[in-house]
């Protein structure tokens, strides 16, 4: 019984060793050192990477964050480049997707905000990055691309028969 509980212990402690416990500051000071310039505005960090902005925006109490980076105003592209994101999401975006909010393309990752480490800080940064300067081209945030279909393919609608 006692080598049970010892060994319930144990594995509770060895466990909890490498949860994760990312906060606010921890997330600041990691996207301080990867950033060129940060604003810091409530809940949100403003930054710049080789002149592209991004925006980190978390919240605590609901142990959520997200990585974002606008691209472009919705009415500037045109439907292909919208489907090409909507099949990058799929393929080529990985742990980032292209999403529309107010009229803006943007790329995003989401994340619970406690389960973070500093690496998936620094590669979700990299990707929201990488995602926003690849979009109208390989539409990718890394190298790695999942098989299949990568760019969407017009299919000819069968044509309608009039009646005479």
């Amino acid at each position: 019984m006692r080598y049970l509980l010892f060994s319930v212990f144990a594995l509770f402690f060895s466990i909890s060793s490498f949860s994760q416990e990312m906060n606010s500051e921890t997330l600041l000071e990691i996207l301080q050192q990867e950033s060129d310039t940060l604003q810091v505005n409530g809940n949100s960090y403003r930054f710049l990477i080789d002149d592209t902005m991004l925006i980190c925006v978390f919240d605590e109490n609901a142990n959520r964050m997200r990585i974002i980076s606008p691209i472009i105003e919705r009415e500037k592209i045109g439907e292909e480049e919208l489907l090409n994101a909507l099949v990058a999401n799929f393929h080529s975006a990985l742990d980032v997707k292209y999403a529309l909010s107010d009229e803006v393309i943007w790329s995003v990752f989401t994340h619970p905000l406690k389960e973070l480490s500093e690496a998936q800080v620094i590669d979700a940064t990299k990707q929201v990055y990488t995602a926003a300067k690849t979009f109208g081209g390989s539409y990718s945030s890394t190298n790695l691309v999942f098989p299949g279909n990568t760019k969407k393919k017009e299919k000819k609608l069968p044509q309608v028969l009039k009646k005479t």
